[in-house]
């Protein structure tokens, strides 16, 4: 059993490695000065000075963002969660919210090895399969 544990770890830890290799420096700084971060835009409109909420984005721990939320003058236009692989740091996952705040359309991910998508499943919200989009990606030698 702890043999086990051992190479389970062991390959966390490579396939961590594996996804910090992927990114770049700049990549990897971005994602530093974003941790924990609540970014909010605001718009001010020229003649009234009035001003408005018009989108948060919130980042995780690792920098990644969690949850995007775009508001009209009415509220809430959509929201959007992102969930994301402790191995490879992708999405695996993205939630989109309507005005109300119910979601309408649920997206999952397969990636490559490489680390270019290869699939995206989208759900209904009772969780039922209603389109499956594939990635295809061809290098020329112009």
């Amino acid at each position: 059993m702890k043999r086990v544990i051992y190479i389970f770890g062991c390959l966390l830890i490579a396939g961590t490695a594996l996804a910090q290799s992927l990114l770049t420096p700049e990549q990897l700084a971005k994602r530093e000065r974003r941790k924990n971060l609540t970014v909010k835009e605001w718009n001010t409109d020229d003649r009234t000075k009035t001003r408005w909420l018009d989108r948060i984005k919130v980042y995780d721990a690792q920098g990644r963002c969690v949850e995007e939320i775009e508001y009209a003058t009415y509220g809430q236009k959509w929201r959007v969660t992102s969930t994301y692989d402790d191995v490879t740091g992708k999405v695996v996952e993205e939630v989109e919210y309507n005005d109300r705040n119910r979601p309408y359309r649920i997206r999952k991910y397969e990636w490559n090895a490489d680390g270019t998508k290869a699939k995206q499943y989208n759900y209904l919200p009772n969780g039922k399969l209603y389109s499956v989009k594939v990635y295809e990606y061809i290098f020329s030698d112009k």
